[in-house]
């Protein structure tokens, strides 16, 4: 191993001393550690842009022009049309239900009761939605489930509230439902030319794919999404609707921060913290972005393995560094910033935690 230092450890493992192996690396620069007792045992490196609603970087790290899909981290974004287009006000869309537009949710009572309901409500059931079943990522859910011998529906699909979202725009507009997460289709269009708008970015030509609950998924600059998301910080450029669209957006999230993902998720948790200071959504393969209104700023990052525990802690100490998560909300939140590991019998054995040598 070259340049082995042995440190202190940022958390106490029962170790005094924590072998850990140089990780520098100028293309992924930030770097999470998992350690071990005494050693690190695994690193995840990550890049990430902070920029302003302008598009002017504040700060980076990495090589922020790398095309990126958003996965569900841009579901914010998403979320536009269906308040742009007057379906929310239509069909009477609470603050819980915009958020679920935003939600990647653990498939709890909460979430599932929420959209079925929200659905009857457009004459439609979970049937109509093309997001595909999904056993809730909530535990104690998916054992109660399986207890009463029940199956998942499409309902309890992690993304099953933006869909409803897209079907209830499809709805209100008089566009099939049938095909929604189809590229040609209406609903599909209007959220590829929401990316575009609010990134500045000409998406034509990009890589393209499909996302796990089946829509289609584009590659975007990592500064051109965290680009997107100072929009919601700042809306001062926007027309008039969708700037009330996007404060909209950040009450409700704030409002309902157990919607937005579940019991004792990093997202959910730091926004029953900072409230309206801070909008948050993490996606898949270790994507994660952010608003924070109070500076005016939208984040982006993506672990460069597309590990999603990395991307949360990463995403914790930019929140830290820009001072929306001060000291008294550290403290609180110190299970979450620094994530325990324990083993099956329940003892502490590790952490994953920003790297102790990280330079903001």
């Amino acid at each position: 191993m070259n340049d082995a230092t042995p440190i202190a450890p940022a958390t106490s493992t029962g170790d005094d001393r924590i072998l850990r192996v140089h990780t520098g690396h100028e293309s992924a620069p930030i770097v999470v550690e998992v350690t071990r007792g005494g050693m690190v045992e695994s690193v995840h490196r990550v890049i990430a842009a902070v920029t302003d609603a302008a598009g002017k970087p504040v700060l980076s790290w990495g090589d922020t022009d790398r095309l990126v899909y958003g996965r569900s981290a841009i579901k914010p974004i998403q979320a536009l049309p269906v308040l742009e287009s007057g379906a929310a006000d239509a069909y009477k869309l609470g603050e819980d239900e915009v958020t679920l537009c935003c939600a990647s949710h653990s498939g709890e009572p909460m979430h599932v009761d929420r959209v079925t309901a929200w659905l009857d409500r457009l004459g439609l059931s979970p049937d109509d939605l093309e997001c595909g079943p999904q056993i809730p990522t909530h535990e104690p859910s998916a054992h109660a489930m399986i207890r009463a011998g029940e199956k998942p529906t499409r309902a309890h699909n992690n993304c099953s509230g933006k869909h409803s979202g897209m079907l209830t725009t499809a709805v209100h507009l008089g566009e099939p439902t049938k095909g929604y997460i189809r590229e040609e289709h209406p609903v599909q269009k209007r959220l590829r030319a929401a990316m575009e708008e609010m990134s500045g970015c000409d998406l034509s030509g990009v890589p393209t794919g499909y996302d796990g609950c089946g829509i289609p998924v584009f590659g975007v600059p990592l500064k051109g999404m965290a680009t997107a998301m100072a929009q919601f910080a700042d809306p001062s450029r926007l027309p008039s609707v969708r700037a009330d669209a996007t404060r909209r957006i950040v009450a409700a999230c704030a409002k309902h921060p157990l919607l937005i993902g579940g019991t004792g998720r990093f997202n959910s948790k730091i926004l029953a913290e900072t409230g309206e200071t801070c909008l948050l959504k993490s996606g898949a393969e270790g994507v994660f972005a952010g608003a924070v209104p109070g500076k005016g700023v939208g984040i982006c990052l993506k672990t460069d393995d597309g590990n999603g525990r990395a991307a949360s802690v990463a995403m914790g100490a930019i929140l830290r560094h820009l001072g929306v998560i001060d000291d008294a909300k550290a403290a609180r939140l110190a299970d979450t910033l620094v994530t325990p590991i324990h083993n099956w019998e329940g003892r502490l054995v590790g952490h994953v935690r920003p790297a102790p040598d990280l330079a903001f």
